[in-house]
């Protein structure tokens, strides 16, 4: 018996897959549980239906990050910080200054696709990397001056 899976089963399948199962197994199972529906000719066509919208709302979704990151990579962000005698930092810059600062310039980043090894503490130049998914990655200049 085919069946369309509304949730995940393990060992079965995700979301939406098209799975042969036994009757017995679909009848006590997984139907009266909702884990899945009959596969119907008309929701297999349904099912198809959704599967491509999804895939070119995916594809445009990433055109759209791919465009954000080339705007990102040309970007240089300026800090001015209060620095000691050698050029360090009383404080340091983490994610979320730079999250902020980029949203002051109006380009809206969560902290956590902001990607620093550790927080900036010294004066100079320096370099962030920013994953927006699906391959999408730009590296961010950073400056930090003394205020």
């Amino acid at each position: 018996m085919k069946v369309i899976l509304q949730k995940d089963v393990k060992d079965l399948g995700k979301v939406g897959d098209l799975v042969s199962v036994s009757k017995g197994f679909a009848r006590n199972y997984l139907l009266p549980r909702s884990m899945a529906t009959e596969a119907t000719e008309r929701r297999i066509n349904e099912l198809t239906h959704l599967k491509k919208v999804a895939e070119a709302k995916k594809k445009k979704a990433v055109g759209e990050r791919k465009e954000v990151a080339a705007k990102l990579a040309s970007l240089n962000i300026v800090f001015k910080r209060p620095a000691g005698e050698k050029d360090k930092l009383f404080g340091s810059i983490t994610n979320i200054d730079i999250a902020n600062e980029l949203d002051k310039q109006g380009h809206s980043i969560d902290r956590r696709d902001i990607h620093l090894e550790e927080p900036i503490k010294m004066l100079g130049q320096h370099k962030a990397k920013i994953k927006l998914g699906d391959g999408a990655e730009a590296d961010l200049a950073i400056t930090v001056d003394r205020a």
